[in-house]
């Protein structure tokens, strides 16, 4: 189960699309908001499950123009992980 909160930090990939800017003219620039999901991981050093849902967060860079950046986005469907357990935790 400690496992679960390190996955959560993968979210903060999502904050890389914040700081790299793209050029204004590509699409999906309110998608890269959520890179600030990233900041949820930080929560699974405290409850695991809610902070694997931070993982979400690295979806923010699923079209950023640079391709080594775009390439980390499929991280971010590790958070269906923690809403799985998060799930299992409260029922």
């Amino acid at each position: 189960m400690s496992y679960l909160g390190l996955v959560g930090l993968f979210g903060l990939i999502g904050l890389t699309g914040l700081l790299n800017k793209v050029h204004p003219s590509q699409s999906g620039g309110p998608i890269r908001l959520l890179g600030l999901l990233g900041f949820l991981g930080l929560a699974g050093f405290w409850f695991p499950p809610i902070g694997a849902c931070g993982a979400f967060g690295a979806l923010g860079v699923w079209n950023h123009q640079n391709s080594k950046i775009s390439r980390l986005a499929y991280l971010g469907w590790l958070g269906i992980i923690g809403v799985i357990q998060t799930l299992i935790f409260y029922l």
